[in-house]
């Protein structure tokens, strides 16, 4: 089970992401764009994800992956239930979708930058659409 306290520590160092409070609401953004948000009760993490590879995801694992809500659906957005996920996983996903809303120069420096003399977070695939 991961924390959102998890997510704040992982994710405190990506460049362009900042966390902001929405209606009681806990998001990371990019510029303007929400690509990790909380619900209110920190049980379910929202994040980016291709709209086009959500209904495999969400079939494959549903109780762990769900469907955003309706008004949600068009934006490139999965739900993953907080006490279903372990830590690589996690880490996993919010990389892949920090990755989603930066520009590839941001996260290709990120990916290549020494961290604590070690390398950062290994690139993985990602789609340019």
């Amino acid at each position: 089970m991961i924390t959102v306290d998890d997510v704040r520590e992982f994710v405190a160092d990506f460049p362009r992401s900042y966390e902001v409070v929405v209606r009681g609401r806990i998001k990371f953004r990019v510029g303007q764009i929400v690509w990790l948000a909380f619900s209110r009760d920190e049980a379910v993490m929202g994040f980016a994800f291709p709209k086009e590879e959500r209904h495999m995801l969400v079939e494959t694992e549903p109780d762990k992956f769900m469907l955003p809500g309706q008004s949600d659906m068009r934006f490139n957005w999965v739900l993953a239930r907080m006490d279903a996920l372990e830590v690589e996983e996690m880490r996993e996903y919010v990389l892949d979708a920090w990755r989603m809303v930066v520009p590839k120069k941001v996260w290709t420096a990120f990916s290549e930058a020494p961290v604590g003399g070690a390398a950062g977070p290994p690139p993985g695939p990602r789609s340019d659409s």
